[in-house]
């Protein structure tokens, strides 16, 4: 390689090693800790591509791009970051950086990212953002550091704000729900209505809820488990509104093998067809258990259980189970962890009693049966016993209340059969309360919902 290397990151250890690794290439390098000198060396003329982190003491890397296309077009910058979320990854492409690698990463993979910067034509200067890049949504976050998620965020970024229908495959549990609300939140469509068309939905009010959703998305939910009728009746809706003013964004969950069902007819291919402009494959969580160290405090905060941490055996107990109810497995288990641990830092031996459903050992004599009042006076007992002298950690209402209202909605949920309708009737809730719920809980609604 030929060329000279503007090279910004915090850490000293980083810059040595990459200033080693590119001077041995044959690269000239210039290292420094700034933002505001690599700007400067960039003004100045100075480097034939610019490899930097986002996180730096004095700002954003990402917010510096602009201003490097100015004053140098056509300069390739390539973006590092251990800042591993999807958000990164669409501001880097909306920034128009030549690449974009998270952290940690191969050197060799760095090497062949700069080698291909250093041979492209002077890239032309992309227009700016129509809107600055959204805060991203601790609700909606999505992170990962394994290939495969860095995969998916790169994929997502192209198609984040096209127009283009996107079937989100997965097995239940992934967080294809999730990722539909990213691709909503993170596109010029955000100001718009987000709507969830289900199995539960009349098909009398199908054009109702599509009418709903115009100029926003429109995701429709496993419509392979719906009756062969209703799968009819959307493909018609449609097609009759192809092409439409302000006609909604198509996004659909399904199972792992859309192209299956469409092939057996248990997903009719017509409607297959009308929603498979891109397929997104959601990896399961076993092909991403090296993302575990972030999703663990990730899921614990968003559950209210952010002052609980795992030991690395703890952890490493985690890693080893297969996950077949993937991350809403995950989920679960990290809340029943946080109820039943003796102190705030989970350890193996907990986790392994939680994975292998062992019976919690009580200390007051079991609740008689038929009576849910005394059940949670003994797991709130044995809660506050575990803690010894000391007090549970602050917010303990809303933690038990959402302990219990999740389950309560899932398994009232299944009794119904995903009508949402009778559920709401069964619990006693309007049914737009029922759905703000199964939104806020993310809550995955199937004619059949498989329990996990």
């Amino acid at each position: 390689m030929d060329g000279t290397i503007l090279l910004a990151d915090d850490d000293r250890t980083i810059r040595t090693v990459l200033t080693q690794a590119l001077t041995r290439a044959g690269c000239r390098v210039h290292a420094t800790g700034s933002l505001q000198q690599l700007l400067r060396w960039a003004e100045e003329g100075r480097g034939d591509l610019v490899v930097t982190d986002v996180m730096m003491p004095d700002g954003n890397g990402l917010d510096l791009v602009p201003a490097i296309a100015k004053a140098r077009p056509g300069l390739p910058v390539i973006v590092i970051s251990a800042q591993n979320s999807i958000v990164t990854a669409i501001r880097a492409t909306e920034a128009a950086v030549f690449d974009y690698l998270p952290k940690p990463f191969d050197l060799p993979d760095l090497m062949v990212r700069v080698r291909a910067g250093l041979s492209a034509r002077p890239r032309a200067e992309m227009p700016p953002s129509a809107a600055p890049a959204p805060a991203p949504d601790p609700a909606a976050a999505l992170i990962g550091h394994a290939p495969v998620m860095q995969a998916l965020f790169r994929t997502v970024a192209r198609v984040v704000n096209t127009d283009l229908a996107v079937i989100l495959a997965g097995e239940p549990g992934t967080g294809r729900s999730t990722l539909a609300q990213a691709l909503h939140d993170l596109s010029a469509r955000r100001g718009a209505a987000l709507v969830r068309l289900t199995a539960a939905d009349a098909e009398e009010s199908f054009a109702a809820r599509m009418a709903e959703a115009r100029g926003g998305t429109l995701l429709i939910e496993d419509p392979a488990g719906w009756a062969a009728a209703a799968q009819s009746r959307l493909a018609g809706l449609i097609e009759a509104g192809a092409g439409a003013d302000r006609a909604p964004r198509l996004l659909a969950t399904t199972g792992p093998a859309p192209e299956e069902d469409a092939a057996s007819g248990t997903l009719r291919p017509d409607l297959y067809y009308r929603l498979a402009g891109m397929t997104l494959m959601v990896p399961p969580l076993r092909a991403r258990l090296d993302d575990l160290p972030a999703l663990v405090p990730l899921l614990l905060g968003r559950a209210g259980h952010g002052g609980f941490t795992l030991s690395g055996e703890a952890l490493a107990a985690l890693r080893a189970h297969p996950f077949p109810g993937n991350l809403r497995e995950l989920e679960n288990i990290l809340r029943r962890l946080a109820l039943t641990a003796a102190t705030t830092t989970i350890q193996a031996a907990e986790v392994a009693a939680a994975l292998d459903g062992a019976p919690v050992r009580r200390t007051t004599p079991p609740a008689a049966a038929g009576r849910l009042s005394d059940s949670v006076e003994q797991h709130l007992q044995r809660y506050f016993d575990l803690h010894g002298h000391d007090l549970p950690p602050p917010g303990l209402y809303d933690r038990v209340l959402n302990e219990i209202e999740r389950p309560l909605i899932q398994i009232a949920l299944d009794a119904c059969g995903g009508n949402q309708l009778r559920c709401a009737e069964l619990l006693g809730i309007n049914r737009n309360t029922l759905r703000k719920k199964v939104n806020d809980l993310n809550i995955e609604v199937t004619r059949r919902r498989r329990v996990m």
